[in-house]
């Protein structure tokens, strides 16, 4: 039988890998034959959800945003070191100049993808599109070392 794991988390939060998941039922008894992956997979330790604390205005560039991302450090221990990204994502020049310290920034949650993530280069005419590793990247003069991919 078939089992998407999505089914199962409308049941039961499952806060382990699905590897983990699969060896835990088999001990449990419950025989797994193979497990199937739709989509791109990722590195959950490279690409997690963050936390915008702060859009600040690019002091060197007016279609760039600087972001400060809250995520949970790859130590884990609940850790929220923030990190400051370039971004040009039209969706965060609304909250130019606002904070959550200041009270004036709404929650926003973004998929962060940290240094040495591998994402699709949307840019490649190759098909299927290659993955890039993401580097530090230093545009007009602001060092990032991470990318904001989404507001959640």
């Amino acid at each position: 039988m078939l089992v998407p794991l999505s089914w199962l988390r409308e049941y039961v939060d499952i806060p382990i890998s699905t590897p983990k998941l699969a060896e835990r039922l088999t001990l449990a008894g419950l025989e797994e034959a193979s497990l199937t992956n739709t989509g791109d997979s990722w590195e959950e330790d490279k690409i997690v959800v963050g936390q915008v604390a702060a859009v600040l205005p690019h002091p060197d560039a007016d279609r760039l945003v600087l972001v400060d991302v809250a995520h949970e450090s790859s130590q884990g221990a609940g850790e929220q070191p923030l990190q400051r990204v370039v971004t040009g994502a039209p969706n965060l020049f609304q909250y130019k100049d606002q904070s959550l310290s200041a009270g004036s920034l709404p929650i926003l949650k973004v998929a962060f993808a940290r240094e040495g993530a591998l994402l699709v280069d949307a840019y490649s005419d190759k098909v299927p599109r290659p993955h890039r590793s993401l580097k530090t990247a230093t545009i007009r003069v602001i060092d990032a070392r991470g990318m904001v991919c989404s507001v959640v």
